[in-house]
C-alpha cells in the first residue's frame, strides 16, 4: 500500500500543474478577447461618483484605465510565476521540471545510515525511500543536512547526508 501513495500524489500534482498551465493562458486570452476592463464597468455608478471619478476628463479616465490594466497584467504575471514556482517546488522529486538544483533540507531526528527500503523524513515535510543497496553503516547523526540531487537523465534522485560521499538512490513518496 505505501507504494500507491506516490502515484496518487504525482497524479494530483500533475493535474494541478496542468490546470495552472492551461487556466492562466485561457484567462489571459478571454481577457484579451473582451478588451481590457474599464474601471467604469467594474464599479456601480454610485461607487464611480463616490470615488470622484465622474469628474475626470475622458483623457484622464483613459490614463487611469491604462495604468490599472498595466498593473493588473504585471500582478497577474507575478502571481502566475509564484504559483508555477510553488507547484514546481512542491512537486520536485515526483516530477522533473528540468532543474538540476538539489533539494536541501535536514533530517528530523537521528540518521542511522543508508539501507534499502529505509524511509527518510525531512524537515521540509518530504518523505523519501531508498531504492538501492547503498550503505553507510555505523553512522549516527542528529538533524544532519541532506542534499537530494536529480540525475542528469530521467527522474532519478540521489541522497547525500552531511559530508559523507556515499549517495543512495531514493524516490519521493510524500
Amino acid at each position: 500500500m505505501p507504494l500507491m501513495i506516490a502515484p496518487l500524489t504525482r497524479a494530483r500534482i500533475l493535474a494541478t500543474a496542468l490546470a495552472l498551465g492551461l487556466a492562466l493562458p485561457l484567462a489571459a486570452s478571454a481577457q484579451d478577447a473582451a478588451g481590457p476592463p474599464r474601471i467604469e464597468q467594474q464599479m456601480t455608478p454610485e461607487q464611480f461618483r463616490a470615488a470622484g471619478l465622474d469628474r475626470l476628463t475622458p483623457e484622464q479616465l483613459a490614463n487611469l484605465n491604462a495604468w490599472l490594466n498595466r498593473t493588473l497584467v504585471v500582478e497577474t504575471q507575478k502571481a502566475a510565476t509564484q504559483a508555477r514556482k510553488k507547484v514546481e517546488d512542491e512537486s520536485r522529486g515526483f516530477l522533473s521540471f528540468g532543474s538540476s538544483e538539489p533539494i536541501v533540507s535536514r533530517f528530523n531526528g537521528e540518521f542511522r545510515g543508508f539501507a534499502r527500503g529505509r524511509r527518510y523524513v525531512l524537515a521540509n515535510d518530504q518523505t523519501w525511500e531508498q531504492i538501492d543497496d547503498a550503505s553507510l553503516a555505523g553512522v549516527r547523526l542528529t538533524d544532519p543536512e541532506v542534499r537530494i540531487t536529480p540525475s542528469v537523465m530521467g527522474n532519478v534522485w540521489y541522497m547525500q547526508v552531511g559530508k559523507y560521499g556515499t549517495r543512495a538512490k531514493v524516490q519521493r513518496i510524500k
